[in-house]
């Protein structure tokens, strides 16, 4: 009795430590700290908050109807080179770790090779190349060059998760899969991967966040995303806290709502 107390109090930690709301929770009290902390510094210099100029940025509500303001629609942008980017992000990834994985050594040199350019280059580095130099070649745009960009840096990092995860499932299931009759690809296919995808959902959507946070890097090649909005904003309307603040607020929702998603995902795959 007196050694299960302890372990109960532990176990109840562990599950509220690792809630999406233990999470938000701290994220939002370093926001409020970090609120404070420039409230209390624009005051002694005098500064005049005007959150009530904030809406018409988002949005217009008219007789016309709803109409999106400017940080509505770089918002839209954003999203829209995340979620390509993502996705291909995914697939770089898994492709580059079953050639490391693989017997090709000119695959494993290769994927190799990707990795360590990618991991080891700055992002703007990366971002600016792919589109000073090679958009020209490939006749890419600023938005292509962007979501190019990152997918290339994301799936580096997300190649080395989709290799954890597929290293970590136990060589008894390949022994039963061939046992069924069942050829390589089929085992990688019905097999293996289900098993890797359940263990590396976490690593992927903190993988996911990353991306969408650094997608704001895209602003830097003329690319009127969510940052790039604010910064033509703030640049007219001289309203620097108050559009960061919304901006940051803006950030957090889509990555809270993509962290839930995630959680309820890991709760239907969890493996008992």
């Amino acid at each position: 009795m007196t050694t299960s107390a302890p372990r109960k109090k532990r176990n109840i930690w562990l599950h509220i430590s690792r809630s999406p709301l233990f999470d938000i929770s701290q994220f939002l009290l370093l926001l409020a700290l970090i609120f404070w902390f420039f409230s209390s510094s624009v005051q002694e210099l005098g500064y005049n908050w005007q959150w009530y100029q904030i809406p018409r940025y988002l949005y217009v509500w008219d007789e016309k109807g709803f109409t999106a303001g400017p940080l509505l629609l770089g918002m839209g942008v954003t999203l829209k080179i995340s979620a390509i980017s993502l996705l291909l992000a995914f697939t770089i990834g898994l492709l580059t770790a079953l050639l490391r994985l693989s017997n090709s050594m000119p695959g494993r040199v290769l994927a190799r090779f990707y990795l360590e350019v990618s991991r080891n280059t700055p992002l703007l580095i990366q971002l600016f190349f792919i589109y000073f130099v090679m958009g020209p070649i490939l006749g890419l745009d600023r938005f292509w060059a962007a979501v190019l960009s990152l997918s290339l840096f994301e799936g580096a990092y997300a190649s080395e998760i989709f290799r954890s995860g597929i290293i970590a499932v136990d060589k008894g299931q390949w022994d039963a899969s061939h046992s069924l009759g069942l050829s390589f690809k089929q085992a990688y296919r019905f097999i293996v991967l289900p098993q890797a995808v359940r263990r590396i959902l976490p690593p992927l959507a903190s993988q996911a966040i990353s991306l969408i946070k650094d997608s704001a890097l895209v602003s830097t090649i003329a690319v009127y995303d969510l940052t790039m909005e604010a910064q033509a904003l703030i640049s007219e309307t001289f309203l620097t806290f108050e559009l960061w603040f919304t901006v940051a607020l803006m950030y957090l929702a889509v990555t809270v709502i993509l962290s839930f998603l995630v959680s309820y995902l890991e709760k239907r795959m969890r493996i008992e």
